[in-house]
């Protein structure tokens, strides 16, 4: 079985996300722990704190080619926005794109229509778009309603920052609508980092199956946000592997590693 992690970050300066390890990781520490656990590959996604963390990515690509793609980011004030779009996938790795809020990239671009020229450029450059977009699930609707030819991708089942326990879990409602939209699919990232009780983190196992019932196996992807995780990437692997008993055969499969590669394009290997 194919296992990809949909979410991880490499980084070498700036202060980290409070969450995530305060030291760099670098993509040599990365595949030490991706063999450990079993992981095939990686879908790094470049962090804002890292103004360079875009360039890291691809010479992590560069050094390897088969365990690592990229979902890059770019400062979307960037008058030549529109133009970095159209040439995105030229760059070594590079299968999409991922965007969070923060102080550069406030919430209200993203509900107020500052961004409608991003969603058209994605789709027509054919790049899929993961987003941060815990506070503003209802606007992933409407985009995804507007651009049908642009898949989305919402990240970490559309948890909110700094949240745990069932609290975290408030805006299921919202997220579990965006299934009728058959461009939107779901990283079940960071997951484990929202649990107050210990692995296999029993209180998880009901939003999963929530999610799987909505979203189905083709567009549910399995993954860590490992620098943040409380357990070892091997526990990530095995919640969904060994202690989810209506997670099983193609299924499975799927969820962890080739409904991810298929959506975003990124080749399966061949067959062994």
């Amino acid at each position: 079985m194919l296992i990809v992690d949909a979410q991880i970050h490499l980084w070498e300066k700036g202060t980290p996300s409070a969450h995530h390890r305060q030291e760099p990781y670098s993509a040599e520490q990365a595949i030490a722990g991706m063999n450990a656990a079993g992981v095939d590959r990686a879908l790094i996604h470049p962090v804002l704190w890292d103004p360079d963390s875009n360039e890291l990515a691809v010479d992590a690509v560069r050094q390897y080619p088969d365990r690592f793609a990229i979902m890059g980011w770019f400062y979307l004030d960037d008058p030549n926005g529109r133009e970095i779009v159209a040439h995105w996938k030229e760059r070594p790795g590079m299968l999409g794109m991922r965007f969070y809020t923060n102080e550069r990239h406030p919430q209200s671009w993203f509900t107020d229509g500052s961004l409608d020229w991003l969603w058209s450029a994605a789709e027509r450059a054919q790049v899929p778009v993961a987003l941060g977009a815990a506070m503003f699930l209802p606007t992933v609707g409407n985009i995804a309603e507007r651009h049908p030819g642009l898949k989305l991708i919402v990240d970490h089942m559309g948890v909110p920052r700094a949240s745990k326990g069932e609290a975290a879990y408030r805006l299921q409602p919202e997220l579990l609508a965006l299934a009728k939209y058959p461009n939107v699919a779901v990283k079940a990232t960071g997951q484990a980092g929202y649990a107050e009780d210990a692995y296999p983190f029993r209180s998880l196992h009901p939003h999963l199956r929530r999610c799987f019932d909505a979203f189905g196996p083709e567009r549910m992807f399995w993954g860590t946000d490992i620098t943040r995780m409380p357990c070892s990437w091997r526990q990530c692997v095995t919640l969904f592997t060994e202690e989810l008993p209506w997670l099983k055969g193609r299924d499975l499969e799927l969820v962890m590693g080739e409904a991810v590669c298929n959506w975003i394009g990124w080749p399966l290997p061949a067959a062994r």
